[in-house]
């Protein structure tokens, strides 16, 4: 078996973080290694434990989650960070998104979920959801396209694949749409992290968006 997924919990509320824990505590892909109660601490503990994956709270006191995933992220972009909410709110998460988190979890979901789900984020696997995508598609329709370069070598199945990403497809939905397989859709991803030097799908979809080849699917 490989090595357990290192995770670093950050929530002010102590039963949330012992609800975190016990979700977690039976998945031997998980080891818990800190605990954390507001931004501050976070940072502090991330550089002590060097975790793999960040469950982080958005509202907590001196330093909120927003602030704090920012900060790690320009410090540690290898980490992974999601936010844990109460609310689906999107507006909080599209803004922990752009700071560069991966994602987010509400803490009513049930054990499995989030097990799939922080597992698929581990790996870069974690499709966008729907609403994400549509806030990023409001975000860039209104604007000109960004000062970001098109990258010349991205292929036409690259640029294809790339599309599926942003619409929020798993890696199995876009090896079925596009008649491939998904070991074939995952070194395709890679590939293409590796050209635009980014290190997830979330940042693909930013990219998709930000020069503007969604706007014709999204109608």
């Amino acid at each position: 078996m490989s090595q357990p997924f290192r995770i670093l919990i950050v929530d002010d509320h102590s039963h949330a973080r012992e609800g975190i824990r016990a979700i977690l505590k039976n998945d031997p892909s998980f080891e818990i290694v800190a605990e954390g109660k507001n931004g501050v601490e976070a940072m502090i503990l991330m550089e002590e434990w060097m975790p793999d994956l960040i469950l982080m709270d958005i509202h907590m006191p001196k330093m909120d989650g927003l602030e704090a995933t920012k900060q790690i992220k320009e410090k540690y972009p290898y980490v992974k960070i999601v936010m844990i909410t109460v609310s689906d709110d999107i507006t909080n998460l599209f803004e922990a998104i752009k700071k560069g988190a991966q994602g987010y979890l509400l803490k009513n979901l049930s054990a499995d979920s989030w097990h799939e789900y922080l597992k698929a984020v581990a790996v870069d696997e974690a499709p966008m959801s729907r609403e994400l995508a549509l806030r990023f598609l409001q975000e860039f329709s209104h604007k000109e396209k960004q000062a970001v370069p098109v990258n010349t070598s991205i292929t036409a199945r690259e640029n294809e694949i790339l599309k599926w990403v942003a619409s929020g497809k798993s890696n199995r939905e876009i090896s079925e749409g596009l008649s491939i397989s998904e070991h074939t859709v995952k070194n395709h991803l890679k590939n293409m992290m590796q050209k635009l030097s980014m290190d997830n799908r979330v940042q693909l979809t930013r990219y998709v968006y930000e020069q503007g080849w969604m706007s014709d699917r999204a109608r």
